[in-house]
């Protein structure tokens, strides 16, 4: 049986915390992009539109009877901009993401002797289609035996 601290160092080093962990971080740093892109730039540009004093948008409010100081709309509207553009962002680098894994995205061409553009492909096995090593004489994914080492085929590309 394992102790409890050996079974947390086995999950703080898996990849995939690591990768989270670093999400949140940039995440955060994006977030205070965002925050200083609302309230130093597109804030005082409504505040402008609207006729407020000032660059705070916080302070536009709407006067309601019975109360001192009134419904405070422009938090909620920096709010809402904060919000679009934060899904903006992760919307593109999602999409952006989806297109490299699925093999759509335009890769750079390179260009062989001849002049001609040519792409370079990773070697992948036969049998389970993964990619895998050069060199490799064995699959690590399926551990079939590959018929001869692994190479980077090369792909002429015709216009």
């Amino acid at each position: 049986m394992k102790s409890l601290l050996a079974e947390f160092k086995e999950f703080i080093n898996r990849g995939n915390v690591i990768d989270m962990a670093v999400g949140i971080i940039i995440g955060a740093a994006f977030t205070a992009i965002v925050t200083s892109l609302t309230d130093d730039i597109i804030n005082p540009l409504i505040k402008l539109i609207t006729g407020g004093n000032g660059t705070d948008v916080a302070g536009l409010t709407i006067p309601v009877a019975g109360t001192e100081n009134g419904i405070d709309f422009g938090a909620f509207i920096s709010a809402i901009i904060n919000f679009l553009i934060v899904a903006w962002v992760v919307f593109m680098i999602v999409k952006a993401f989806n297109k490299m894994k699925d093999g759509t995205a335009k890769l750079p061409f390179m260009k062989n002797a001849k002049g001609e553009e040519v792409i370079e492909h990773a070697p992948t096995c036969p049998f389970c289609l993964e990619e895998i090593n050069v060199g490799a004489t064995r699959c690590p994914h399926c551990t079939a035996e590959l018929p001869a080492p692994a190479e980077v085929t090369i792909e002429v590309v015709k216009k």
